[in-house]
């Protein structure tokens, strides 16, 4: 295992010379910062309220990796004085999907700091979130001496067809997406990295109904404190050392958890999915967008009667998908 951290590490660094800075304000980032990390392509309609959202919750520095984007969001980020952004026309796929683009960025300017990597269409959500900020779940975790937190991906989605209702920029997308599965989920353990692994939902039942293997992946390690020897190994399903991924109670008992709001679910969704099916640069040569392409030619209507509507942390957690553990 550390010869594997070590050659996605070096990986890594070798990749660092496809990353072409925009606007490097990484010289404002205080040594207790929080930190974000994020790539994206063409996702200017989803930035301003993403920004906002994290922001309010406490983000100091976002770092961003654009992929040659072409609907003007690299040039508005570029603008925003609490963001660094570089930027890279390469392939996403060979880059591991982003994650070589991101681990040199961590490794370079995420070293002791609280690092959270999500993507523009997933919202963090935590214990308490809705009366604390993220600095208050850091400082718990540190006093706890724990180094990393998971989060379950919850796929988000309206009631009625996708298409029905038109989202604007600068809306929150959960005011659209508002229902999930409460249901419908399976999980074991990865002998090899030690993580849970998470699938089901509403992608689950109905665009891998055949095949529910192959559904994607929705566990989650988003908030790590970090060093520069760590690695994601998989988006952010799984890090080296093994021991960050041991962020559940093998004895019966509850660790705190969060959830991540994925609102891929909006009108805009058809057109990514056609998008990212013609680039094919996405994982197992993009079967995932092959199954969304089939599912979507009559943008169908996700919800069913056991969906339930998104109120706040404190009913996932009756629902058991997250859990506030011992933090109180």
């Amino acid at each position: 295992m550390r010869l594997r951290r070590k050659r996605w590490r070096w990986r890594a660094f070798r990749k660092r010379r496809q990353l072409t800075p925009v606007a490097n304000r990484t010289a404002q980032i205080r040594s207790s910062d929080i930190l974000l990390f994020s790539t994206f392509r063409n996702e200017d309609v989803r930035l301003p309220y993403f920004l906002k959202y994290y922001r309010e919750m406490g983000i100091d520095h976002f770092l961003m990796v654009d992929n040659a984007s072409d609907d003007g969001g690299r040039e508005y980020l570029a603008q925003q004085p609490d963001v660094s952004l570089w930027t890279t026309d390469h392939s996403y796929k060979r880059a591991r999907f982003g994650v070589d683009w991101l681990n040199w960025l961590q490794s370079r300017y995420g070293h002791k700091h609280w690092c959270l990597t999500v993507d523009p269409d997933e919202f963090f959500i935590y214990p308490f979130c809705d009366t604390r900020p993220i600095r208050g779940l850091t400082d718990w975790l540190d006093a706890s001496a724990i180094r990393s937190f998971s989060a379950m991906l919850l796929d988000m989605y309206p009631k009625g067809r996708i298409d029905e209702t038109l989202y604007r920029k600068g809306d929150n997308p959960l005011d659209i997406a508002s229902w999930f599965d409460s249901g419908n989920y399976s999980i074991y353990r990865n002998p090899t990295y030690g993580n849970l692994w998470i699938q089901g939902g509403p992608r689950s039942r109905l665009f891998f109904e055949d095949e529910p293997w192959r559904a994607p992946a929705l566990n989650k390690i988003p908030l790590v404190k970090w060093h520069r020897r760590y690695a994601y190994i998989s988006s952010t399903h799984m890090l080296l050392p093994r021991g960050l991924n041991l962020t559940y109670d093998e004895w019966g008992g509850e660790k705190a958890s969060g959830m991540l709001l994925h609102t891929k679910f909006l009108d805009t969704f058809g057109a990514k999915a056609s998008e990212e099916l013609s680039r094919s640069q996405h994982y197992a040569a993009s079967q995932e967008y092959k199954a969304y392409a089939a599912g979507l030619k009559d943008n169908p209507d996700l919800w069913c009667k056991w969906s339930e509507k998104y109120i706040n942390w404190r009913q996932l957690e009756i629902l058991g998908l997250m859990s506030k553990g011992n933090w109180a």
